[in-house]
C-alpha cells in the first residue's frame, strides 16, 4: 500500500495535502482497500463549511457506506466533479485523481494534530 510522506493523515483515514491555505482531501489507499468497490461518492457543495472531526459526505461501495470527516476546517471551494461519473478513481487513483474536496482552511493549526506518514502506518497496524 502507497502512503505519500508528503501528505498528512487523520485517524478517520482521509489524507491532506496542503497547498499554500488549500487543503486537498481524499481517503487513504488503505481506506479505499478496506472499503473494496466504490460505487458512489457523496460530497459537500462548493461552499459549504467544514468543522474538523464533523462529517462532510460518504462513500458507498459494494460493501457498505462509510463517512467522511473533515480532518480540517474551512470552506469547501472546489469539488472532484469527476466522481459523480467514476467514482472508481476513489480506488485506483486515491492519492491524485481520486482527490474529493479542495478547503480553503479557516485553522491551519489544525493541521498539527494530523498523522504524518510513519505514524499512520502504525496506526493501521503496517508499521
Amino acid at each position: 500500500m502507497d502512503f505519500p510522506a508528503t501528505l498528512m493523515y487523520s485517524k478517520e483515514h482521509e489524507w491532506v495535502r496542503v497547498e499554500g491555505s488549500r487543503a486537498y482531501i481524499g481517503i487513504t489507499d488503505f481506506a479505499q482497500d478496506e472499503l473494496g468497490d466504490v460505487v458512489y461518492v457523496d460530497l459537500p457543495e462548493v461552499g459549504a463549511t467544514l468543522t474538523q472531526g464533523a462529517s462532510f459526505g460518504s462513500v458507498e461501495s459494494v460493501k457498505t457506506v462509510s463517512e467522511l470527516y473533515a480532518p480540517v476546517s474551512g470552506q469547501v471551494v472546489e469539488v472532484n466533479e469527476r466522481l459523480a461519473d467514476e467514482p472508481e478513481l476513489v480506488n485506483s487513483s486515491p492519492y491524485d485523481e481520486g482527490w474529493m474536496i479542495v478547503v480553503e482552511m479557516t485553522r491551519p493549526e489544525e493541521l498539527d494534530g494530523l498523522l504524518s506518514k510513519d505514524a499512520y502506518r502504525e496506526m493501521i497496524g503496517q508499521a
